[in-house]
């Protein structure tokens, strides 16, 4: 693997990878460019094409070609690996030391989905009466069909395996591209075929729609050797560009939300296909912009849903809001066929979804009687407990301590309280996060900094207690940081800065163990003497 790393590497620049990106300029022997991320008021993002790295140093990001493509487009080393061995020229079967059966498989499967969007996309050109439901009754052009590769499977159900067997696959080889049923039949039957397109380009899967009566309305691909439903984000292949550009996400319900929204201007929104969002689908994201937007329905479920994703949220640092102004249509793509410029005002109108949660709480309950009250407080101080930041928490502690008429110091106090009894209870429904939680980019930002002192700053007194990387990447990303943190600095400085940076470090660490074993605690049962080893750990690392 090593050896294909250093190929790829010698044939990419990557001042060649990030410029596709980031606008880079000179800067001495170094270049020069803004974050990717938005997250840079000056340009902070510098790249060395001596060394072959980058750092960003306002998103605390930096690493290879690789670690820049996996950050900037959301995906994994594999994948990052993949495409940049496209790019170069290199043949990765040639270093390859897994099984090569599955990756023949994965390769067939590819192939047959490919083959499947082709024959689905000529079925539609010669079904009219499924014209007219694409292109009249959806409203969708032809571009945005052609955009999506959008299609229709004949209800025969034995249709796309006789053109496939032609060109040489078996049912076997069609069963692991998830496009049999559990009769070796066609999956799918007399519906409109939207295919699932990952970040590469290439189809993954399909969502059909049935057309006529029946049930379930939308079928979905299941997992298969090449789809992963949480993993996997529809519109992303199509959406990524104008994230960037835009610098926020809009993440709808359903897929044709996504589909509609793309035709009508706002082509930053996408969808979790077929599941609940997941934290790697919010990781992804985050790797694209801090900015993602919710539009949800109002209803149970999208309460539902925007809770989900404030506690996926964490520590990832996002700016979650909500899109809820929708002029009475029930969803954008409602919306969007009343007006598509509604719609492009409604992503701008967003709230943040704290706010917009809590007045939902306020909507369903009687803050009039005591019961309402003590309703409200529960679910909003559960709430609050994953609002990280110090004093967004305490502007939204007064502003439901004014609903309730109570003094701030009250509602407080009951946290505390609930604090305590959700750190002890391991079935809970939505595990508190202690508020001792702290960001591992937090951590890494001072390991980095610690770390380059000691490599290039020559400290010694101060005991750093980390190895010097032998990496080249890694060491010349920490010239890069200690050269814009700390250069121009004396020794005797260097040691002093040292010293105040581990004995942040050494508080910082011990929050996090803090944090790590109250999430252990509320998974053990309370009766067990690893209960009591746990809570007497926590109280040994509050003591010191």
């Amino acid at each position: 693997m090593y050896d294909l790393k250093e190929e790829i590497k010698s044939r990419l620049p990557v001042e060649d990878v990030v410029g596709q990106y980031v606008e880079l300029k000179r800067a001495g022997r170094n270049l020069k460019g803004r974050s990717p991320w938005g997250v840079d008021k000056t340009p902070s993002f510098m790249v060395s094409p001596e060394k072959g790295i980058w750092h960003d140093f306002s998103a605390n990001k930096g690493g290879d070609i690789f670690t820049f493509l996996m950050e900037v487009e959301g995906i994994s080393f594999k994948e990052a690996l993949e495409k940049l061995a496209a790019r170069a020229g290199v043949d990765i079967s040639k270093y390859k030391g897994g099984d090569p059966n599955v990756a023949k498989k994965k390769a067939r499967a590819r192939e047959a989905l490919s083959l499947a969007t082709k024959y689905y996309q000529a079925c539609l050109v010669r079904n009219k009466p499924v014209c007219e439901y694409v292109f009249y009754k959806r409203n969708l052009n032809r571009s945005t069909v052609a955009e999506f590769k959008i299609g229709y499977s004949p209800a025969s159900g034995t249709a796309l395996i006789e053109v496939l067997n032609k060109r040489g696959f078996s049912l076997q080889e069609l069963d692991d591209a998830g496009l049999l049923n559990q009769y070796k039949k066609d999956m799918f039957r007399d519906r409109m075929m939207v295919p699932f397109i990952d970040t590469n380009g290439d189809v993954i899967g399909f969502t059909a729609r049935i057309l006529g009566k029946g049930e379930p309305k939308y079928l979905n691909t299941p997992d298969t050797i090449l789809f992963n439903k949480s993993r996997f984000i529809f519109g992303l292949y199509h959406a990524k560009e104008s994230i960037r550009r835009s610098g926020y996400v809009v993440i709808v319900e359903g897929n044709m939300d996504v589909i509609s929204s793309h035709q009508a201007g706002v082509k930053e929104a996408v969808a979790t296909s077929g599941t609940a969002m997941t934290e790697q689908h919010l990781k992804i994201l985050s790797n694209l912009t801090q900015d993602i937007r919710l539009a949800y329905d109002g209803d149970a479920a999208g309460v539902k849903a925007t809770e989900r994703a404030i506690m996926l949220a964490g520590d990832l640092g996002i700016n979650l809001t909500v899109i809820s102004n929708y002029h009475g249509a029930k969803d954008p793509d409602e919306l969007i066929q009343k007006d598509p410029k509604l719609w492009q005002a409604a992503v701008e109108e967003r709230v943040p979804a704290v706010d917009w949660l809590l007045d939902k709480y306020e909507e369903n309950l009687d803050l009039s009687t005591a019961p309402g009250k003590k309703q409200y407080s529960d679910v909003a101080l559960q709430l609050l407990s994953y609002v990280n930041d110090e004093i967004e928490r305490a502007s939204y502690e007064k502003k439901v301590a004014k609903k309730l008429e109570i003094e701030v110091e009250i509602l407080r106090e009951k946290g505390e309280r609930l604090n305590k009894k959700l750190e002890q209870a391991a079935a809970h429904r939505y595990l508190k996060k202690p508020k001792t939680s702290v960001k591992s980019d937090k951590i890494k930002k001072l390991e980095d900094n610690l770390l380059a002192l000691k490599v290039f700053g020559g400290v010694v007194k101060t005991k750093i207690p980390f190895e010097a990387p032998e990496d080249d990447a890694k060491l010349a990303e920490l010239e890069l940081i200690f050269n814009a943190n700390h250069d121009g600095l004396t020794g005797t400085d260097y040691e002093k800065e040292a010293a105040d940076l581990l004995a942040i470090y050494d508080a910082e660490a011990k929050k996090l163990q803090i944090a790590e074993l109250n999430e252990k605690l509320a998974k053990i049962d309370e009766d067990s003497d690893e209960y009591m080893d746990v809570i007497k750990k926590i109280r040994d690392l509050q003591s010191k």
